[in-house]
């Protein structure tokens, strides 16, 4: 059995990257297949204070490298599997975790679940950090689209897919009968996850005279309560736009429920759980284009994936919906057929154990 020691990121704080990290930690398939070892190299309190720096946290850095040297020792584990940033200052930690591994004579793999690599590449610093740790590595990326992110610095071969996929409930709640027509966002409540290309989406909508609501639902962070609520009221749309505050776990559930539409304006993601747990819900998904969710949502026939930044393209996509409430229907349906095919936690846990089982048993 081969020895693993995954070096990742579990919550708190909840994000992406943070919710993988805990599926596989708890993965019966994963623990079963091989001997594991855990460690969180979380150094973040909350949403906030990701990405910051700070004395503490420097502190807390060197300690981490101290625990992990000790446990590579003493584990001397086959593989080492970490899930580094791409950018920035965390990169340069995540930096400094990998070349002391590789120091080590350890085998590595760096399982993405962010990008920016390509839009760092051309700094003189980073390029060179950037050639030195992908020397020798084997890259997990969530979907194709994203390997032009790193392509630069990896060879294809050297680069597995395996797209990320969440806990598929056997029954779910039978859907709340409404007469209006409900648009979902779920996500933090942040400039960058296009909260307000959503508000002004809706602002047309409503000046063409269509009917509906629509629900934000996500923590406060960079857009505050008072901020949102002013601009709602400057736009007199208090009666078409609600927002909730932070909902989670079975919180969450009541929205899902009534909802018609699931809308992610995004401008920078690359693999939004949320999309797959509206697709779960029967819902279609309105996206952009941005990291691998073209690879999440079949453009015309689960949803739409439309240019970042853009209210009015939009607008249209979710119009089309609310005049074409059978297409809305089908689309949901073919969505959750696909969540289904390719997007469980099951599938996610035997594709990444099947990367994992070929790396580790593979030459350097």
């Amino acid at each position: 059995m081969n020895r693993i020691f995954f070096i990742l990121h579990m919550p708190p704080p909840v994000h992406g990257a943070a919710m993988m990290g805990k599926y596989i930690h708890d993965s019966r398939v994963i623990n079963e297949t091989f001997d594991c070892r855990y460690f969180n190299l979380t150094l973040a309190k909350n949403l906030q204070d990701i990405g910051k720096g700070g004395i503490r946290k420097l502190l807390d850095f060197i300690r981490q490298l101290g625990k992990i040297r000790k446990e590579v020792r003493s584990f001397q584990p086959d593989l080492c599997y970490v899930t580094p940033n791409a950018k920035g200052g965390a990169f340069y930690k995540d930096f400094v975790v990998v070349m002391m591994l590789k120091a080590m004579g350890q085998k590595v793999v760096v399982h993405y679940h962010n990008k920016g690599v390509a839009t760092r590449q051309n700094r003189i610093l980073d390029n060179w950090l950037y050639q030195h740790f992908f020397k020798k590595l084997k890259v997990i990326l969530l979907a194709k689209p994203l390997y032009q992110d790193i392509c630069k610095y990896v060879k294809e071969k050297d680069v597995y897919f395996c797209p990320n996929g969440i806990p598929v409930q056997q029954e779910l709640p039978v859907r709340i009968n409404h007469k209006e027509f409900n648009i979902l966002f779920l996500s933090n409540m942040m400039e960058a996850k296009g909260v307000w290309d959503l508000v002004e989406a809706c602002r047309i909508l409503k000046e063409k005279g269509k009917k509906f609501h629509c629900h934000f639902v996500g923590k406060w962070s960079d857009i505050s309560e008072e901020e949102f609520q002013q601009k709602i009221h400057l736009f007199n749309m208090g009666n078409c736009i609600s927002a909730y505050g932070g909902k989670y776990g079975n919180e969450k559930e009541t929205y899902f429920q009534k909802a018609d539409v699931f809308v992610l304006p995004t401008h920078n993601e690359c693999f939004p759980l949320v999309l797959l747990e509206a697709m779960e819900h029967g819902l279609p998904c309105i996206s952009t284009q941005e990291g691998g969710i073209a690879a999440i949502i079949d453009e015309g026939k689960t949803g739409y994936v439309v240019e970042r930044k853009n209210p009015q393209a939009l607008a249209e996509k979710i119009e089309r919906l609310i005049e074409q409430l059978a297409l809305c229907k089908a689309m949901g349906i073919a969505g959750k057929e696909k969540l289904n095919r390719e997007f469980t936690l099951e599938k996610f846990e035997c594709k990444l154990r099947d990367i994992l089982q070929e790396i580790s048993g593979s030459g350097n």
